[in-house]
């Protein structure tokens, strides 16, 4: 252990968590893991659509998204929506997600994401070479699938703003979609091809975390929910749980949708909203995909993992609730058979749907760093779709942050105060 070496509680088991205390003992810090769960959980970090997504720098407050939002809400089998309530905290954010969502918000975030996917993309690469610790990493790219010609030539569009940040990407169609992926028959208009996205198995790649950090000594306390906090001046002195006080050097705050609620406590406003999606897996499916998709115009993912073929998403606004809406589920089922002919909704009887809450900010995009209101506070949440895609990446700058070295990625856009 080196000089420097502090003690660091990280509250929240997720990706984020995980990959936190991963890169901290890598630092040679000495670290605790809470959680509010069982260590058998289920959140946002196993369920979702395993994507490492470089495709992806368009953050979620985009110009087109506030109209369409609002065509969306009316329809609960819609990819997005907001649930209509009267709630302040939902108002708030609506108005600043619909500040945030300009051309220039777009131009300015796009250079950022990229850079925080393609590092994480390396950081998966690193993970997915240690001994004993295979999650499924596929390198062969994603498709965005488009049904309709108008479809098509948007993200033929997104193509060329991608090739302009360096990204690869190419417009194909649906002859060549069929040639690049000869295994599934497709219906479609034509597709756009990200080589340089992955994809692997979320509960493998959790498992082989959670390996890392045994070996690595770091402590876990499951079932342990933060209930308030020990400060002194401009320092947290210690988490309070119901077995006691945790203390700390260092505190970083990862608890997904649940994170508002954790630091309310300290006079902390980290503006998100849970933003809840659903996955299927089949366990045998018709066929089998070997490039991951995107079902462009219903917004659905879909993931080959070993033999099984998961489907997930929709974005619903509608609370901390964790109760499955079966009409948004009959959305995603509905979707697959246009695209994939081969598939029938009957395919899906008896698989149960998972969910799980996203943590989604304002502007899209995630909050990592340090608090200015407390010395040894940071928070690294908020990252919506992009938990799974950038947690790796994201545990490393906060590993940086907690060793007082400079990021290797600048993020001062994505500081916890943004929001005053």
């Amino acid at each position: 252990m080196s000089d420097h070496s502090k003690h660091i509680v990280v509250i929240g088991s997720g990706v984020i968590g995980l990959s936190t205390a991963y890169y901290a003992a890598l630092e040679g810090h000495r670290v605790t893991v809470i959680d509010r769960h069982a260590e058998q959980r289920d959140n946002c970090s196993f369920g979702n659509a395993g994507m490492i997504a470089p495709s992806h720098f368009v953050p979620l407050a985009a110009p087109g998204m506030v109209a369409l939002g609002l065509k969306w809400m009316w329809n609960p089998e819609s990819p997005f929506y907001i649930k209509p309530r009267l709630n302040r905290e939902l108002l708030s954010w609506g108005f600043r997600f619909w500040r945030a969502a300009t051309p220039q918000h777009v131009t300015r975030s796009a250079p950022l994401l990229r850079d925080l996917h393609m590092a994480s993309r390396a950081c998966f690469e690193e993970l997915a070479a240690l001994p004993n610790n295979d999650f499924g990493l596929v390198k062969k790219g994603l498709l965005m699938l488009c049904k309709t010609e108008h479809a098509f030539e948007e993200e033929a569009k997104a193509a060329e703003q991608a090739r302009s940040l360096g990204i690869p990407a190419e417009a194909l169609d649906s002859k060549q979609t069929a040639a690049l992926d000869p295994n599934i028959q497709m219906d479609i208009a034509g597709s756009v091809y990200f080589p340089k996205d992955c994809h692997l198995t979320p509960s493998r790649f959790m498992a082989g975390l959670k390996q890392q950090l045994d070996r690595a000594n770091v402590q876990f306390a499951w079932n342990t929910e933060v209930i308030g906090w020990r400060v002194v001046g401009h320092r947290v002195e210690a988490a309070r749980t119901p077995k006691g006080d945790l203390t700390a050097d260092e505190f970083v705050l990862c608890g997904g949708s649940w994170s508002p609620v954790v630091a309310r406590e300290l006079r902390l406003k980290i503006p998100m909203q849970a933003g809840k999606g659903y996955s299927l897996t089949l366990p045998e499916p018709r066929q089998l995909p070997e490039i991951s998709a995107i079902l462009t115009e219903a917004r659905v993912a879909a993931t080959p993992m070993g033999s099984s073929l998961r489907f997930g998403g929709t974005m619903e606004i509608a609370g901390l609730n964790e109760e499955i809406n079966p009409v948004r589920v009959q959305g995603i089922i509905k979707s697959v058979p246009k695209y994939y002919p081969a598939f029938r909704p009957a395919d899906f009887d008896g698989i149960q749907p998972w969910r799980g809450l996203r943590p989604v900010s304002p502007d899209g995009l995630p909050y990592i760093g340090r608090t200015a209101r407390y010395t040894n506070l940071s928070i690294a949440t908020g990252h919506a779709m992009m938990g799974l895609s950038i947690g790796p990446i994201t545990g490393r700058l906060m590993a940086e942050i907690l060793s007082g070295k400079k990021t290797s990625i600048a993020i001062d856009a994505l500081s916890p105060d943004r929001y005053g």
